[in-house]
């Protein structure tokens, strides 16, 4: 029986870049840094090397924990560290976060040395294409030629979707979980109503908030409130909440009568302390604009035909924000190059955040493919 155990304390590391990044707008980011962690060890050979990818809310903080700071595991530890499906024993795994996030690497709430002030809106627009761009560089900067492994879920499995296209002969292996080749049309509205509900806030100040000394808190609490219910299945909602009211009968206010209404609220108000608007903003249009097919005029099979890896494509039955549908699209688009594809449906009342949790068929899936993954001794 396998041992599953925690990578420990982690200590989170920076690397600068000088280089100057083309970006897909056309505009230019002179200078840099992505703040990034690793685990395990590389391999004398180097081909043990693992890229997570993170998704909209994510971050470089994939496993492991902070010394001294209770309750602040890694968002995906559950999968990730000695004995577990992604075994660190056997592979050297990186998290890194995304250009224009809030964690650490260069981003709105980061000082432009232009102006001595933080970015704010003037932060130009990133995409998928250029936090891949930007990840390769990181992986020049740490020696690695070529990964065995680059992994996501949801906008995460975008970013290893478009490695495998930009950089297909970098790529060996690609999971791409509860993810699709683009957004629909309903998954762009959520996301625009989020964001008017933030570029509404009279606490925004066209992005510059941060020279005003607030935080649009009302605007991004209802963001976050709205991409939440987007992630959870009715069945989920049914079962944890129903119509449950929070004191027994009802009272006839605009306050928390039910108790769906009292955690969308809290879960609201958890992500208006930490994350920022502006951060929040770049992830959902970098979501948007991603579609791997547009410059083929629609034709996914010809998009796809650059990619030389083998994948596994894993959704789950109740996730209607990246429905089963899509994700066999993406599959049936790959077998028609000629591509290894694994494809795993997986049962699951917890809608789109099935891809997050420490579900025992789910994970037993990916380290039965994991372990068919070879590096050297």
């Amino acid at each position: 029986m396998t041992t599953s155990e925690s990578v420990g304390d982690v200590t989170p590391q920076k690397a600068h870049f000088t280089d100057p990044l083309m970006l897909r707008s056309g505009d230019v980011l002179p200078a840099y840094e992505l703040i990034y962690e690793t685990y395990g060890a590389l391999n004398a050979a180097r081909d043990n090397a693992v890229l997570v990818c993170h998704a909209l809310s994510g971050s470089h903080h994939v496993a492991g924990t902070y010394a001294g700071k209770p309750r602040s595991e890694g968002w995906w530890d559950n999968l990730i560290g000695p004995g577990k499906p992604l075994d660190t024993n056997k592979f050297f795994v990186i998290g890194v976060n995304n250009l224009g996030g809030c964690y650490g690497s260069s981003g709105p709430n980061a000082i432009n040395p232009a102006s001595g002030k933080p970015w704010g809106a003037d932060f130009p627009f990133v995409t998928v294409d250029d936090w891949v761009t930007s990840q390769a560089r990181l992986a020049d900067l740490l020696g690695i030629e070529r990964f065995a492994l680059v992994l996501g879920g949801s906008l995460g499995g975008m970013q290893a979707l478009h490695w495998t296209l930009a950089y297909p002969e970098r790529v060996r292996n690609a999971a791409i979980i509860a993810a699709a080749a683009k957004l629909s049309a309903q998954n762009i509205a959520f996301n625009e109503v989020a964001r008017q509900a933030i570029l509404s806030d009279p606490d925004f100040h066209g992005g510059h908030y941060y020279e005003h000394g607030v935080v649009p808190v009302s605007g991004l609490r209802l963001a976050r409130m709205v991409g939440h219910i987007t992630y959870l299945s009715d069945d989920s909602m049914a079962e944890k909440f129903g119509r449950r009211l929070r004191h027994g009968e009802h009272k006839y206010h605009w306050d928390v009568e039910f108790e769906i209404e009292s955690y969308l609220r809290h879960q609201g108000d958890k992500f208006a302390g930490f994350f920022d608007a502006n951060a929040y903003l770049l992830a959902t249009k970098a979501l948007d604009y991603f579609d791997p097919a547009y410059g083929f005029d629609g034709n996914l099979k010809a998009a796809l035909a650059r990619a030389r890896a083998n994948f596994l494509i894993a959704s789950f039955t109740t996730d209607w924000r990246f429905s089963p549908a899509r994700s066999r699209e993406l599959m049936y688009a790959l077998q028609h190059n000629g591509l290894s594809v694994s494809y795993a449906e997986l049962e699951s009342v917890a809608g789109h955040d099935s891809f997050l949790l420490d579900d025992p068929q789910y994970h037993a899936v990916l380290r039965a493919w994991f372990d068919g993954i070879e590096v050297s001794a």
